[in-house]
């Protein structure tokens, strides 16, 4: 297995991406992390809406700075608005767009040129619901979805190059789901995956030395309601 080496994370303060923050610690990396909100201690950080491309790149461009280069990227962060297509405020789902795909898409083409460097990998984040669907969930769906083909393309153009791997992870215990309404809100008794064991698999993938690669993981819990 590969050092992890400086791992970029999107979404470090919470969630998966804290989750990973700290598997990264363990595994002997050092942790490199974009967010709205701070994150743990001692982490790097660079304070960025991922809604914002260019603001997403700079960030990028400034911990790859400090750290000296990047070896590994995760692109952890997302978020969702629920309700139907034509309930859901425009601002609030195109952001979900902006955030999830084109987000992710930023992040990862600032920091391309250091992969290239490092012979690195980058981690995507989709979800099960990027290859099934559920009602009230078009913005979540449409930019899961895209962030699958969007994976599988930059796989396809960055062979022997690159590593890339898509992460397809089914629901977590975080706070993603804190600010629904309670109809958009797992059950009490949902099967939910925690978010240390899917961090545990993005080391995995990000450790594999250059040339092999994880290509995609499913990751959820054993009856987890959205797959298969």
């Amino acid at each position: 297995m590969r050092p992890l080496g400086n791992v970029l994370i999107t979404g470090g303060a919470s969630g998966l991406g804290a989750a990973t923050v700290e598997a990264v610690r363990e595994a002997g990396g050092t942790p490199l992390v974009i967010d709205r909100a701070e994150p743990a201690d001692g982490v790097a950080f660079v304070q960025a809406d991922l809604a914002d491309s260019t603001a997403a790149a700079n960030a990028v461009d400034e911990l790859a700075e400090r750290a000296g280069g990047i070896d590994g990227v995760f692109t952890a962060a997302g978020t969702d608005a629920c309700g139907a297509l034509d309930e859901v405020p425009t601002e609030a789902w195109e952001r979900v767009v902006r955030v999830n795909l084109l987000g992710t898409a930023a992040v990862v083409r600032a920091a391309l040129p250091h992969l290239r460097l490092s012979r690195g990998t980058v981690v995507t984040c989709a979800s099960t619901l990027g290859l099934r669907v559920a009602g009230d969930a078009s913005a979540y769906c449409a930019s899961k979805f895209g962030v699958v083909g969007f994976t599988r393309a930059l796989a396809m153009e960055l062979a022997g190059r690159v590593g890339v791997t898509l992460l397809i992870p089914g629901g977590m215990h975080t706070a993603f789901f804190d600010d629904r309404a309670e109809q958009y809100k797992p059950p009490p008794d949902a099967k939910l995956n925690q978010p240390e064991h899917v961090a545990a698999s993005v080391v995995f993938a990000l450790s594999q030395p250059p040339g092999c690669e994880v290509r995609e993981l499913v990751v959820c819990a054993s009856e987890e309601g959205s797959w298969p």
